[in-house]
Protein backbone atom coordinates (compact mmCIF):
# COMPACT_ATOMS: atom_id res chain seq x y z
CA UNK A 1 0.00 0.00 0.00
CA UNK A 2 1.22 3.70 -1.13
CA UNK A 3 1.80 5.95 1.59
CA UNK A 4 -0.80 8.28 -0.18
CA UNK A 5 -3.60 5.33 0.02
CA UNK A 6 -2.65 4.62 3.53
CA UNK A 7 -3.25 8.36 4.80
CA UNK A 8 -6.58 7.99 2.82
CA UNK A 9 -7.57 4.72 4.38
CA UNK A 10 -6.67 5.76 7.71
CA UNK A 11 -7.92 8.88 7.11
CA UNK A 12 -11.36 7.11 6.93
CA UNK A 13 -13.91 6.63 9.93
CA UNK A 14 -14.70 2.97 10.64
CA UNK A 15 -18.35 3.50 9.37
CA UNK A 16 -17.09 4.89 6.17
CA UNK A 17 -15.09 2.12 5.84
CA UNK A 18 -17.66 -0.38 6.42
CA UNK A 19 -19.59 1.23 4.09
CA UNK A 20 -17.30 0.66 1.58
CA UNK A 21 -16.76 -2.92 2.20
CA UNK A 22 -20.56 -3.35 2.43
CA UNK A 23 -20.92 -1.52 -1.02
CA UNK A 24 -17.74 -4.15 -2.57
CA UNK A 25 -20.08 -6.75 -1.31
CA UNK A 26 -23.31 -6.06 -2.83
CA UNK A 27 -21.77 -5.16 -6.13
CA UNK A 28 -19.56 -8.60 -6.38
CA UNK A 29 -22.53 -10.38 -4.73
CA UNK A 30 -25.25 -9.32 -7.40
CA UNK A 31 -22.44 -9.77 -10.51
CA UNK A 32 -21.57 -13.06 -9.23
CA UNK A 33 -25.41 -13.99 -8.48
CA UNK A 34 -27.29 -12.77 -11.65
CA UNK A 35 -30.18 -14.93 -10.63
CA UNK A 36 -30.30 -13.84 -7.38
CA UNK A 37 -29.75 -10.11 -8.64
CA UNK A 38 -32.90 -10.33 -11.06
CA UNK A 39 -34.54 -11.05 -7.59
CA UNK A 40 -33.86 -8.83 -5.31
CA UNK A 41 -34.38 -5.72 -8.11
CA UNK A 42 -31.09 -5.29 -10.05
CA UNK A 43 -31.73 -6.38 -13.36
CA UNK A 44 -28.13 -5.43 -14.80
CA UNK A 45 -26.89 -8.86 -14.99
CA UNK A 46 -30.62 -10.36 -16.06
CA UNK A 47 -29.27 -11.60 -19.31
CA UNK A 48 -26.87 -14.03 -17.72
CA UNK A 49 -26.29 -17.01 -15.17
CA UNK A 50 -23.86 -17.59 -12.20
CA UNK A 51 -20.95 -19.45 -12.95
CA UNK A 52 -21.09 -22.49 -11.70
CA UNK A 53 -18.08 -24.22 -12.89
CA UNK A 54 -15.28 -25.26 -10.56
CA UNK A 55 -13.99 -21.90 -11.73
CA UNK A 56 -16.58 -19.86 -10.69
CA UNK A 57 -17.05 -21.81 -6.96
CA UNK A 58 -13.58 -20.75 -6.56
CA UNK A 59 -14.14 -17.44 -7.73
CA UNK A 60 -16.80 -17.11 -4.42
CA UNK A 61 -14.62 -18.70 -2.18
CA UNK A 62 -11.88 -16.06 -2.94
CA UNK A 63 -14.20 -13.20 -3.01
CA UNK A 64 -15.71 -14.24 0.34
CA UNK A 65 -12.56 -15.04 2.02
CA UNK A 66 -11.41 -11.35 1.13
CA UNK A 67 -14.32 -10.02 2.65
CA UNK A 68 -13.95 -11.29 5.87
CA UNK A 69 -10.67 -10.37 6.13
CA UNK A 70 -11.49 -6.73 5.73
CA UNK A 71 -14.45 -7.30 7.90
CA UNK A 72 -11.77 -7.97 10.70
CA UNK A 73 -9.62 -5.41 9.87
CA UNK A 74 -13.09 -3.23 11.98
CA UNK A 75 -12.68 -5.36 15.09
CA UNK A 76 -12.78 -3.02 17.59
CA UNK A 77 -14.02 -0.24 15.74
CA UNK A 78 -17.16 1.80 17.17
CA UNK A 79 -19.24 1.83 14.54
CA UNK A 80 -23.25 3.30 14.42
CA UNK A 81 -25.88 0.89 15.76
CA UNK A 82 -27.41 0.06 12.36
CA UNK A 83 -23.68 -0.67 11.01
CA UNK A 84 -23.05 -2.27 13.72
CA UNK A 85 -25.44 -4.77 13.20
CA UNK A 86 -24.83 -4.90 9.59
CA UNK A 87 -21.92 -5.91 10.43
CA UNK A 88 -22.87 -8.78 12.18
CA UNK A 89 -25.42 -10.22 9.45
CA UNK A 90 -22.31 -9.47 6.73
CA UNK A 91 -20.01 -12.01 8.77
CA UNK A 92 -22.41 -14.36 9.64
CA UNK A 93 -23.79 -14.29 5.98
CA UNK A 94 -19.92 -15.26 4.45
CA UNK A 95 -18.99 -17.41 6.99
CA UNK A 96 -22.20 -19.60 6.21
CA UNK A 97 -21.41 -19.14 2.56
CA UNK A 98 -17.94 -20.16 3.13
CA UNK A 99 -19.07 -23.43 5.33
CA UNK A 100 -21.58 -24.33 2.57
CA UNK A 101 -19.18 -24.11 -0.21
CA UNK A 102 -16.21 -26.09 1.73
CA UNK A 103 -18.79 -28.75 3.68
CA UNK A 104 -22.08 -28.63 3.01
CA UNK A 105 -21.26 -28.98 -0.56
CA UNK A 106 -24.78 -28.77 -2.06
CA UNK A 107 -23.51 -27.18 -5.55
CA UNK A 108 -22.32 -31.57 -6.12
CA UNK A 109 -25.39 -33.26 -4.37
CA UNK A 110 -28.42 -30.83 -4.79
CA UNK A 111 -29.80 -30.44 -8.53
CA UNK A 112 -32.43 -28.24 -7.13
CA UNK A 113 -30.27 -25.39 -6.85
CA UNK A 114 -29.88 -25.33 -10.60
CA UNK A 115 -33.63 -25.48 -11.21
CA UNK A 116 -33.54 -22.32 -13.70
CA UNK A 117 -37.37 -21.91 -14.01
CA UNK A 118 -37.48 -18.88 -11.49
CA UNK A 119 -34.62 -17.09 -13.04
CA UNK A 120 -36.92 -16.96 -16.17
CA UNK A 121 -39.99 -16.28 -14.94
CA UNK A 122 -38.85 -13.72 -12.67
CA UNK A 123 -37.46 -11.63 -15.37
CA UNK A 124 -40.95 -11.62 -17.47
CA UNK A 125 -43.21 -11.72 -13.71
CA UNK A 126 -42.52 -8.23 -13.12
CA UNK A 127 -43.00 -4.46 -15.08
CA UNK A 128 -39.72 -3.27 -13.96
CA UNK A 129 -39.16 -2.20 -17.59
CA UNK A 130 -41.06 -2.09 -20.90
CA UNK A 131 -41.18 -5.74 -22.01
CA UNK A 132 -39.31 -5.52 -25.46
CA UNK A 133 -36.53 -4.86 -22.65
CA UNK A 134 -37.11 -7.18 -20.94
CA UNK A 135 -38.11 -9.77 -23.42
CA UNK A 136 -34.87 -9.49 -24.74
CA UNK A 137 -33.33 -10.16 -21.40
CA UNK A 138 -34.58 -12.97 -21.43
CA UNK A 139 -34.03 -14.61 -24.90
CA UNK A 140 -30.27 -13.14 -23.59
CA UNK A 141 -30.67 -15.77 -20.77
CA UNK A 142 -32.43 -18.51 -23.02
CA UNK A 143 -29.08 -18.75 -25.14
CA UNK A 144 -27.04 -19.13 -22.15
CA UNK A 145 -28.67 -21.67 -20.78
CA UNK A 146 -27.16 -24.92 -22.44
CA UNK A 147 -23.84 -23.70 -20.69
CA UNK A 148 -25.39 -23.39 -17.46
CA UNK A 149 -26.93 -26.66 -17.53
CA UNK A 150 -23.82 -28.39 -18.57
CA UNK A 151 -21.84 -26.56 -16.10
CA UNK A 152 -24.37 -28.16 -13.70
CA UNK A 153 -23.92 -31.53 -14.75
CA UNK A 154 -19.94 -31.39 -14.86
CA UNK A 155 -20.80 -30.88 -11.06
CA UNK A 156 -23.62 -33.25 -9.57
CA UNK A 157 -23.06 -36.82 -8.51
CA UNK A 158 -24.52 -38.92 -6.31
CA UNK A 159 -27.72 -36.88 -5.31
CA UNK A 160 -30.28 -38.32 -3.07
CA UNK A 161 -32.86 -40.19 -4.83
CA UNK A 162 -36.22 -37.70 -4.08
CA UNK A 163 -33.88 -34.58 -4.95
CA UNK A 164 -33.49 -36.02 -8.34
CA UNK A 165 -36.80 -37.41 -8.76
CA UNK A 166 -37.91 -33.31 -7.65
CA UNK A 167 -35.11 -31.85 -10.01
CA UNK A 168 -36.91 -34.28 -13.21
CA UNK A 169 -40.64 -32.62 -12.07
CA UNK A 170 -39.28 -28.98 -11.97
CA UNK A 171 -37.54 -29.64 -15.20
CA UNK A 172 -40.59 -30.55 -17.05
CA UNK A 173 -41.85 -27.59 -15.84
CA UNK A 174 -39.69 -25.24 -16.79
CA UNK A 175 -40.58 -26.57 -20.40
CA UNK A 176 -43.76 -26.05 -20.05
CA UNK A 177 -43.07 -22.40 -19.41
CA UNK A 178 -40.67 -22.00 -21.76
CA UNK A 179 -42.87 -23.82 -24.78
CA UNK A 180 -46.03 -22.66 -24.03
CA UNK A 181 -46.24 -19.44 -21.58
CA UNK A 182 -43.99 -16.97 -23.12
CA UNK A 183 -46.78 -17.14 -25.63
CA UNK A 184 -48.99 -15.06 -23.52
CA UNK A 185 -46.13 -11.85 -23.41
CA UNK A 186 -45.00 -12.20 -27.14
CA UNK A 187 -48.79 -11.31 -28.09
CA UNK A 188 -48.00 -8.10 -26.52
CA UNK A 189 -44.85 -7.58 -28.48
CA UNK A 190 -44.94 -9.62 -32.25
CA UNK A 191 -41.61 -7.58 -32.96
CA UNK A 192 -39.57 -9.78 -30.68
CA UNK A 193 -41.27 -13.32 -31.55
CA UNK A 194 -38.30 -14.13 -34.01
CA UNK A 195 -36.07 -13.25 -31.34
CA UNK A 196 -37.55 -15.39 -28.75
CA UNK A 197 -38.45 -18.03 -31.10
CA UNK A 198 -35.19 -18.66 -31.86
CA UNK A 199 -33.90 -18.43 -27.85
CA UNK A 200 -36.67 -20.46 -26.94
CA UNK A 201 -35.22 -23.49 -29.39
CA UNK A 202 -31.97 -22.81 -28.05
CA UNK A 203 -33.56 -23.33 -24.72
CA UNK A 204 -36.38 -26.09 -24.85
CA UNK A 205 -33.09 -28.02 -26.63
CA UNK A 206 -31.31 -27.99 -23.55
CA UNK A 207 -33.76 -28.40 -21.29
CA UNK A 208 -34.80 -31.47 -22.71
CA UNK A 209 -30.89 -32.96 -23.07
CA UNK A 210 -30.54 -32.23 -19.24
CA UNK A 211 -33.84 -33.49 -17.89
CA UNK A 212 -32.74 -36.84 -20.33
CA UNK A 213 -29.12 -36.48 -18.29
CA UNK A 214 -31.51 -36.63 -14.97
CA UNK A 215 -33.63 -39.61 -15.99
CA UNK A 216 -30.77 -41.65 -17.71
CA UNK A 217 -27.70 -40.99 -15.90
CA UNK A 218 -28.09 -39.01 -12.69
CA UNK A 219 -31.12 -40.91 -11.69
CA UNK A 220 -29.52 -44.48 -11.63
CA UNK A 221 -26.75 -43.18 -9.46
CA UNK A 222 -29.04 -41.76 -6.95
CA UNK A 223 -27.82 -43.02 -3.54
CA UNK A 224 -27.27 -40.06 -1.63
CA UNK A 225 -28.45 -40.05 2.19
CA UNK A 226 -30.30 -36.51 2.63
CA UNK A 227 -29.82 -36.79 5.73
CA UNK A 228 -27.48 -34.16 6.56
CA UNK A 229 -26.37 -35.95 10.23
CA UNK A 230 -25.92 -34.24 13.11
CA UNK A 231 -22.73 -32.36 12.46
CA UNK A 232 -23.52 -30.93 9.39
CA UNK A 233 -27.01 -29.99 10.71
CA UNK A 234 -26.10 -28.07 13.89
CA UNK A 235 -24.24 -26.05 11.82
CA UNK A 236 -26.59 -25.43 9.33
CA UNK A 237 -28.68 -24.57 11.77
CA UNK A 238 -26.73 -22.11 13.45
CA UNK A 239 -26.27 -20.28 10.40
CA UNK A 240 -29.90 -20.67 9.21
CA UNK A 241 -31.68 -19.50 12.28
CA UNK A 242 -28.70 -16.98 13.19
CA UNK A 243 -29.76 -17.70 17.45
CA UNK A 244 -27.93 -19.05 20.03
CA UNK A 245 -30.65 -21.42 20.86
CA UNK A 246 -29.63 -25.09 20.44
CA UNK A 247 -31.15 -28.18 18.44
CA UNK A 248 -31.89 -29.22 21.71
CA UNK A 249 -32.86 -26.19 23.72
CA UNK A 250 -35.10 -25.75 20.13
CA UNK A 251 -36.67 -29.17 20.69
CA UNK A 252 -37.40 -29.06 24.57
CA UNK A 253 -39.21 -26.12 24.28
CA UNK A 254 -41.40 -27.00 20.97
CA UNK A 255 -42.26 -30.73 23.01
CA UNK A 256 -43.62 -27.94 26.14
CA UNK A 257 -45.76 -26.03 23.25
CA UNK A 258 -47.60 -28.78 21.72
CA UNK A 259 -48.56 -29.65 24.56
CA UNK A 260 -49.92 -26.49 25.60
CA UNK A 261 -51.28 -26.12 21.90
CA UNK A 262 -53.21 -29.68 21.93
CA UNK A 263 -54.85 -28.25 25.17
CA UNK A 264 -55.67 -24.89 23.80
CA UNK A 265 -57.24 -26.84 20.83
CA UNK A 266 -59.80 -29.28 23.07
CA UNK A 267 -60.69 -26.07 24.74
CA UNK A 268 -61.61 -24.48 21.29
CA UNK A 269 -62.92 -27.63 20.06
CA UNK A 270 -65.66 -28.73 22.93
CA UNK A 271 -68.23 -25.63 21.97
CA UNK A 272 -67.17 -26.07 18.22
CA UNK A 273 -68.42 -29.44 18.36
CA UNK A 274 -71.55 -29.28 20.12
CA UNK A 275 -72.24 -26.97 17.50
CA UNK A 276 -71.30 -28.12 14.27
CA UNK A 277 -71.90 -32.24 15.19
CA UNK A 278 -75.18 -31.11 17.18
CA UNK A 279 -73.93 -33.33 19.94
CA UNK A 280 -72.44 -33.38 23.24
CA UNK A 281 -68.61 -33.86 23.12
CA UNK A 282 -68.62 -34.68 27.21
CA UNK A 283 -66.63 -37.80 28.21
CA UNK A 284 -64.57 -37.98 25.33
CA UNK A 285 -61.08 -38.03 24.73
CA UNK A 286 -59.47 -33.81 23.75
CA UNK A 287 -57.83 -35.52 20.46
CA UNK A 288 -61.19 -37.67 19.31
CA UNK A 289 -62.90 -33.89 19.85
CA UNK A 290 -60.19 -32.14 17.96
CA UNK A 291 -60.06 -34.59 15.25
CA UNK A 292 -64.03 -34.63 14.79
CA UNK A 293 -64.44 -30.98 14.59
CA UNK A 294 -61.78 -30.72 12.27
CA UNK A 295 -62.98 -33.60 9.64
CA UNK A 296 -66.30 -31.45 9.94
CA UNK A 297 -63.98 -28.34 9.16
CA UNK A 298 -62.55 -30.05 5.95
CA UNK A 299 -65.80 -30.68 4.70
CA UNK A 300 -66.45 -26.97 3.91
CA UNK A 301 -63.17 -26.94 1.02
CA UNK A 302 -62.51 -25.45 -2.72
CA UNK A 303 -61.24 -26.90 -5.36
CA UNK A 304 -59.16 -26.23 -7.80
CA UNK A 305 -61.84 -24.21 -10.24
CA UNK A 306 -62.25 -22.20 -7.43
CA UNK A 307 -58.98 -21.70 -4.94
CA UNK A 308 -57.75 -18.95 -6.35
CA UNK A 309 -60.60 -16.65 -6.55
CA UNK A 310 -61.21 -17.80 -3.34
CA UNK A 311 -57.81 -16.37 -1.84
CA UNK A 312 -58.66 -13.45 -3.49
CA UNK A 313 -61.28 -12.84 -1.43
CA UNK A 314 -59.93 -13.90 1.84
CA UNK A 315 -57.22 -11.44 1.39
CA UNK A 316 -59.96 -8.53 0.89
CA UNK A 317 -61.44 -9.97 3.94
CA UNK A 318 -58.02 -9.84 6.30
CA UNK A 319 -56.87 -6.23 4.93
CA UNK A 320 -60.38 -5.30 5.95
CA UNK A 321 -59.96 -6.97 9.45
CA UNK A 322 -56.73 -5.71 10.23
CA UNK A 323 -57.91 -2.03 9.32
CA UNK A 324 -60.55 -1.92 10.97
CA UNK A 325 -59.08 -3.46 13.93
CA UNK A 326 -55.64 -0.82 13.80
CA UNK A 327 -53.31 -3.91 13.96
CA UNK A 328 -50.58 -2.58 11.81
CA UNK A 329 -50.01 0.32 9.64
CA UNK A 330 -51.27 -1.44 5.97
CA UNK A 331 -49.00 -1.01 3.16
CA UNK A 332 -50.50 0.47 0.22
CA UNK A 333 -48.89 -0.97 -2.54
CA UNK A 334 -51.16 -3.72 -4.23
CA UNK A 335 -50.66 -8.10 -3.93
CA UNK A 336 -51.92 -10.16 -7.12
CA UNK A 337 -52.96 -13.31 -6.45
CA UNK A 338 -51.79 -15.94 -8.95
CA UNK A 339 -51.89 -19.61 -9.90
CA UNK A 340 -48.30 -21.07 -9.18
CA UNK A 341 -45.84 -21.63 -11.86
CA UNK A 342 -45.87 -25.01 -11.92
CA UNK A 343 -42.03 -25.23 -12.26
CA UNK A 344 -42.11 -24.09 -8.34
CA UNK A 345 -44.38 -26.86 -7.71
CA UNK A 346 -43.68 -29.61 -6.17
CA UNK A 347 -42.49 -28.38 -2.10
CA UNK A 348 -44.96 -25.91 -0.59
CA UNK A 349 -48.92 -24.94 -1.59
CA UNK A 350 -47.87 -21.26 -1.91
CA UNK A 351 -45.67 -18.45 -1.03
CA UNK A 352 -45.58 -14.71 -1.01
CA UNK A 353 -43.06 -13.00 -3.91
CA UNK A 354 -42.48 -9.56 -3.56
CA UNK A 355 -40.84 -6.61 -5.44
CA UNK A 356 -36.52 -7.34 -4.48
CA UNK A 357 -35.49 -4.56 -2.02
CA UNK A 358 -33.71 -3.00 -5.23
CA UNK A 359 -36.56 -2.80 -7.18
CA UNK A 360 -38.50 0.59 -7.88
CA UNK A 361 -41.96 -0.43 -7.46
CA UNK A 362 -43.46 -3.88 -9.09
CA UNK A 363 -46.58 -5.99 -7.83
CA UNK A 364 -46.20 -8.84 -5.07
CA UNK A 365 -47.75 -12.28 -5.77
CA UNK A 366 -49.49 -14.34 -3.63
CA UNK A 367 -49.00 -17.79 -5.75
CA UNK A 368 -51.49 -20.67 -4.57
CA UNK A 369 -51.03 -24.24 -5.92
CA UNK A 370 -53.94 -26.39 -7.32
CA UNK A 371 -53.65 -29.81 -7.33
CA UNK A 372 -51.62 -31.00 -10.44
CA UNK A 373 -53.51 -32.44 -13.36
CA UNK A 374 -52.37 -35.99 -13.53
CA UNK A 375 -53.50 -35.89 -9.39
CA UNK A 376 -56.98 -38.83 -8.76
CA UNK A 377 -60.14 -37.58 -7.48
CA UNK A 378 -58.96 -38.80 -3.72
CA UNK A 379 -55.68 -37.23 -3.37
CA UNK A 380 -57.20 -34.40 -4.66
CA UNK A 381 -60.07 -34.46 -2.30
CA UNK A 382 -56.96 -34.74 0.55
CA UNK A 383 -55.36 -31.85 -0.36
CA UNK A 384 -58.22 -29.66 -0.37
CA UNK A 385 -60.25 -31.36 2.55
CA UNK A 386 -56.29 -29.93 4.52
CA UNK A 387 -56.59 -26.90 2.82
CA UNK A 388 -60.54 -26.17 3.57
CA UNK A 389 -62.27 -22.60 3.43
CA UNK A 390 -61.20 -21.87 7.45
CA UNK A 391 -57.19 -23.02 6.34
CA UNK A 392 -57.27 -21.08 3.55
CA UNK A 393 -58.33 -17.92 5.57
CA UNK A 394 -55.33 -18.28 7.79
CA UNK A 395 -53.02 -19.19 4.94
CA UNK A 396 -53.72 -16.10 3.33
CA UNK A 397 -52.90 -13.89 6.84
CA UNK A 398 -49.52 -16.02 6.73
CA UNK A 399 -48.76 -15.77 3.32
CA UNK A 400 -50.20 -11.83 2.33
CA UNK A 401 -52.24 -10.06 5.39
CA UNK A 402 -50.72 -9.63 7.69
CA UNK A 403 -48.33 -11.83 7.45
CA UNK A 404 -45.09 -11.56 4.61
CA UNK A 405 -46.80 -9.78 2.06
CA UNK A 406 -47.51 -6.54 4.34
CA UNK A 407 -43.98 -7.25 6.46
CA UNK A 408 -42.41 -7.36 3.91
CA UNK A 409 -43.78 -3.92 2.23
CA UNK A 410 -42.70 -2.29 5.84
CA UNK A 411 -38.62 -3.95 5.26
CA UNK A 412 -38.76 -1.93 2.00
CA UNK A 413 -38.99 1.06 3.22
CA UNK A 414 -36.19 0.60 5.72
CA UNK A 415 -33.05 3.02 5.39
CA UNK A 416 -29.98 2.09 6.73
CA UNK A 417 -26.11 3.66 5.61
CA UNK A 418 -26.01 0.37 3.49
CA UNK A 419 -28.26 -2.24 1.95
CA UNK A 420 -26.52 -5.34 3.89
CA UNK A 421 -30.39 -5.65 5.41
CA UNK A 422 -32.54 -5.73 2.64
CA UNK A 423 -30.27 -8.00 0.42
CA UNK A 424 -29.60 -10.67 3.45
CA UNK A 425 -33.40 -10.89 5.20
CA UNK A 426 -33.50 -13.27 7.88
CA UNK A 427 -35.97 -16.23 7.09
CA UNK A 428 -36.46 -16.66 11.14
CA UNK A 429 -37.81 -13.34 11.26
CA UNK A 430 -39.84 -13.36 7.83
CA UNK A 431 -41.62 -16.80 9.01
CA UNK A 432 -41.54 -16.09 12.67
CA UNK A 433 -43.26 -12.78 11.68
CA UNK A 434 -45.87 -14.46 9.65
CA UNK A 435 -46.97 -17.23 11.85
CA UNK A 436 -46.99 -14.74 14.71
CA UNK A 437 -49.67 -12.40 12.30
CA UNK A 438 -51.85 -16.02 12.13
CA UNK A 439 -52.23 -15.26 16.21
CA UNK A 440 -52.94 -12.01 16.12
CA UNK A 441 -55.94 -12.09 14.08
CA UNK A 442 -57.07 -15.34 15.56
CA UNK A 443 -56.54 -13.88 19.04
CA UNK A 444 -59.14 -11.03 17.50
CA UNK A 445 -61.64 -13.35 16.63
CA UNK A 446 -61.07 -13.39 12.75
CA UNK A 447 -62.90 -15.62 11.03
CA UNK A 448 -64.62 -17.21 14.56
CA UNK A 449 -63.60 -20.45 16.01
CA UNK A 450 -63.00 -21.92 12.54
CA UNK A 451 -60.11 -20.06 11.93
CA UNK A 452 -59.29 -20.61 15.46
CA UNK A 453 -58.86 -23.75 15.09
CA UNK A 454 -57.41 -23.85 11.99
CA UNK A 455 -54.43 -21.22 13.42
CA UNK A 456 -53.82 -24.00 15.96
CA UNK A 457 -53.65 -26.37 13.63
CA UNK A 458 -50.98 -24.44 11.59
CA UNK A 459 -49.21 -24.02 14.90
CA UNK A 460 -49.19 -27.38 15.76
CA UNK A 461 -47.85 -27.75 11.90
CA UNK A 462 -44.95 -24.97 12.78
CA UNK A 463 -43.87 -26.93 16.39
CA UNK A 464 -43.70 -30.48 14.21
CA UNK A 465 -42.01 -29.15 11.69
CA UNK A 466 -39.22 -27.81 13.81
CA UNK A 467 -39.20 -31.38 15.54
CA UNK A 468 -39.69 -33.33 11.95
CA UNK A 469 -36.80 -31.29 11.09
CA UNK A 470 -34.23 -32.70 13.57
CA UNK A 471 -35.66 -36.44 13.71
CA UNK A 472 -35.03 -36.35 9.94
CA UNK A 473 -31.33 -34.73 9.38
CA UNK A 474 -30.60 -35.53 13.30
CA UNK A 475 -32.13 -38.73 13.37
CA UNK A 476 -33.82 -41.74 11.35
CA UNK A 477 -37.13 -41.66 11.55
CA UNK A 478 -38.66 -43.53 8.29
CA UNK A 479 -41.06 -41.95 5.88
CA UNK A 480 -44.17 -44.46 7.55
CA UNK A 481 -43.39 -43.01 10.55
CA UNK A 482 -43.24 -39.73 9.96
CA UNK A 483 -46.49 -39.58 7.96
CA UNK A 484 -48.44 -41.45 11.13
CA UNK A 485 -46.52 -39.38 13.53
CA UNK A 486 -47.56 -35.95 11.91
CA UNK A 487 -50.99 -37.13 11.36
CA UNK A 488 -51.65 -38.22 14.85
CA UNK A 489 -49.79 -35.47 16.79
CA UNK A 490 -50.64 -32.23 14.19
CA UNK A 491 -54.55 -34.27 12.81
CA UNK A 492 -53.07 -33.51 9.20
CA UNK A 493 -54.13 -35.03 5.98
CA UNK A 494 -52.00 -38.37 5.05
CA UNK A 495 -51.55 -35.63 1.61
CA UNK A 496 -50.46 -33.08 3.80
CA UNK A 497 -48.21 -35.14 6.30
CA UNK A 498 -46.42 -36.78 2.86
CA UNK A 499 -45.68 -33.39 1.30
CA UNK A 500 -44.48 -32.53 4.85
CA UNK A 501 -41.87 -35.27 4.87
CA UNK A 502 -40.89 -34.70 0.92
CA UNK A 503 -39.87 -31.04 2.01
CA UNK A 504 -38.20 -31.68 5.37
CA UNK A 505 -36.29 -34.04 3.23
CA UNK A 506 -35.21 -31.27 0.72
CA UNK A 507 -34.71 -28.30 2.78
CA UNK A 508 -33.25 -28.94 6.00
CA UNK A 509 -32.81 -26.63 8.57
CA UNK A 510 -35.56 -24.46 6.82
CA UNK A 511 -38.76 -25.77 8.71
CA UNK A 512 -37.20 -24.78 11.78
CA UNK A 513 -37.29 -21.21 11.16
CA UNK A 514 -41.15 -21.35 11.56
CA UNK A 515 -40.98 -22.09 15.12
CA UNK A 516 -37.95 -20.43 16.23
CA UNK A 517 -39.03 -17.46 14.70
CA UNK A 518 -42.58 -17.49 16.17
CA UNK A 519 -40.86 -17.90 19.80
CA UNK A 520 -38.57 -14.88 19.06
CA UNK A 521 -41.19 -12.48 17.40
CA UNK A 522 -43.52 -13.10 20.24
CA UNK A 523 -40.84 -12.66 23.07
CA UNK A 524 -40.26 -9.30 21.28
CA UNK A 525 -43.93 -8.21 21.68
CA UNK A 526 -43.52 -9.19 25.24
CA UNK A 527 -40.51 -7.41 25.95
CA UNK A 528 -41.33 -4.03 24.28
CA UNK A 529 -45.36 -3.82 25.46
CA UNK A 530 -43.74 -4.35 29.26
CA UNK A 531 -41.07 -1.52 28.54
CA UNK A 532 -44.18 0.93 26.61
CA UNK A 533 -47.61 -0.54 28.54
CA UNK A 534 -49.19 2.55 26.91
CA UNK A 535 -48.58 2.12 23.54
CA UNK A 536 -51.47 0.55 20.88
CA UNK A 537 -50.79 -2.76 19.30
CA UNK A 538 -50.22 -1.18 16.34
CA UNK A 539 -47.76 1.01 17.61
CA UNK A 540 -46.08 -2.06 18.99
CA UNK A 541 -46.19 -3.89 15.60
CA UNK A 542 -44.86 -1.00 13.04
CA UNK A 543 -41.46 -0.50 15.50
CA UNK A 544 -40.78 -4.14 15.52
CA UNK A 545 -41.32 -4.01 11.86
CA UNK A 546 -39.74 -0.45 10.98
CA UNK A 547 -35.88 -2.25 10.88
CA UNK A 548 -36.26 -4.37 8.09
CA UNK A 549 -35.56 -8.53 8.03
CA UNK A 550 -32.78 -8.89 10.38
CA UNK A 551 -32.69 -12.01 12.95
CA UNK A 552 -34.85 -11.16 15.82
CA UNK A 553 -32.00 -11.49 18.13
CA UNK A 554 -30.98 -7.95 16.21
CA UNK A 555 -34.29 -6.41 16.55
CA UNK A 556 -34.43 -7.11 20.30
CA UNK A 557 -31.12 -5.04 20.56
CA UNK A 558 -32.20 -1.98 18.13
CA UNK A 559 -35.66 -1.79 20.35
CA UNK A 560 -33.69 -0.92 23.32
Amino acid sequence: MGLALATAVAAETPDQRFCAIADDFLQGYLRLNPEAATTLGDHRYDGRWSDVSAAGLLESQQFQRQLLSRLKGLQGSTLCPENTVDREILGQHLQGQLWALRDLREWQWNPLLYNPGPALFAIVARDYAPLPERLESLAQRLDALPVYLAQARTQLDNPPLLHTQTAIQQNQGTITFVQNDLELFLKDAPQLRPRLEAAQRVALEALKEHGAWLENHLLPRSHGDFRLGPVKYRRKLLYTLESSLTAEELSRRAQLDLEQTHLEMARVARPLYARLLHSSAEGLPDAEVCRAVLNRLADDRPDSSNIVPLARQSLERATEFVRQHKLVTLPVEPCQIIEMPEFNRGVAIAYCDSPGPLEKGGTTYYAIAPTPSDWGAQRAISFYREYNHAMLDDLTVHEAMPGHFLQLMHANRFKAPTRIRAVLQSGTFVEGWATYAEQVMAANQYGGAEVRMQQLKMRLRLILNALLDQKVHMGNISEAEAVDWLMREGFQEEGEAAGKWKRACLTSAQLSTYYLGNCEVNDLVTAYRKAHPTDSLQVVHDKILSFGSPAPCYIARLLK
